[in-house]
């Protein structure tokens, strides 16, 4: 009896859950086996499909003379904005967790900017912020300080879109929210006794025991960074002189603009593999820095 209960249970179960089993493995799962049969392929939708092995791969090291510098851009992206943005959404926090009046607005206005970051009306906003003759060196000429090049410069380029990543700091700034709330007021009240100061306590009290939270956003947002797009499409379409030519857009313009879709597939699972490996290397090292309560036991 108790068996034939169970059995119902789990047909009820896989009856609701059907949907979501199905649009993943139709949607999600099923194009990526077909990207990884692309990848070993000359697929260019125009032309009949021939099997070619591993020399998508073997081009993309030897003669593609792009692949290496995006990659090269895609990294050096993602150490600027990331750690940025962990800083700012952590600075947020701390200072949404102070105690006042319309704190709760305050805290949804700062969310907004998340919601609205990653659209592509935002990323033309910010393309005409930092034009030359936009607001931000308007304001600069107040000051007397002489306009910058924001989105010319080769130099600067790539930090004028990592600066639009840092400003979508809202989801993350939740988060730490969340774990600051977490944190015992009688740890503080304990250090406050033993005349810490505020930065003593920050840096012994808050991190150690933000450190899960951190390691959560660093792979978040690490992941997300390699996977960038729209801000160096849309901003400054991967120039100048391809100083913001992110890998999201090479494979961008691989597939859709040259037809190289086996190609793009084969970047994309090399992107993939490389986002692997890294995020096993911070989950390697969390080992070291990041507090658990129970000791990472569990």
């Amino acid at each position: 009896m108790k068996q034939s209960m169970r059995f119902t249970n789990a047909a009820w179960g896989l009856l609701f859950i059907s949907p979501w089993i199905i649009g993943f493995a139709w949607f999600q799962f099923y194009p990526l086996l077909l990207s990884l049969y692309y990848s070993f392929t000359d697929y260019s939708i125009v032309k009949a499909t021939h099997f070619i092995g591993l020399q998508n791969y073997v081009t993309m090291f030897k003669e593609d003379k792009d692949f290496l510098p995006s990659l090269r851009v895609t990294f050096l992206y993602t150490v600027i904005a990331v750690p940025l943005k962990l800083a700012f959404a952590l600075l947020v926090a701390i200072i949404l967790n102070s105690k006042g009046r319309f704190i709760n607005v305050y805290r949804t206005m700062y969310y907004l900017p998340s919601i609205l970051g990653g659209s592509v009306a935002i990323s033309i906003l910010w393309r005409f912020l930092f034009m030359r003759e936009g607001i931000v060196n308007q304001v600069l000429s107040f000051a007397h300080i002489p306009a910058v090049d924001w989105l010319g410069s080769p130099n600067v380029a790539l930090w004028t879109i990592s600066f639009l990543v840092v400003w979508q700091f809202g989801s993350s700034m939740v988060l730490f929210l969340a774990g600051l709330k977490q944190i015992p007021a009688d740890l503080y009240e304990a250090g406050m006794v033993d005349g810490a100061s505020r930065i003593r306590m920050f840096g012994s009290i808050t991190v150690p025991l933000l450190t899960p939270i951190i390691l959560f956003n660093l792979v978040m947002q690490t992941i997300g960074a390699l996977q960038e797009f729209t801000a160096a499409f849309v901003v400054t379409n991967g120039g100048p002189m391809k100083s913001t030519y992110l890998i999201g857009m090479k494979i961008y313009d691989d597939g859709f603009k040259l037809l190289h879709m086996g190609y793009a597939s084969a970047l994309s699972w090399v992107l993939f593999a490389i986002i692997l490996i890294l995020t096993l290397l911070i989950f390697r090292s969390s080992r070291s820095w990041v507090h658990y309560e129970d000791g990472g036991k569990n």
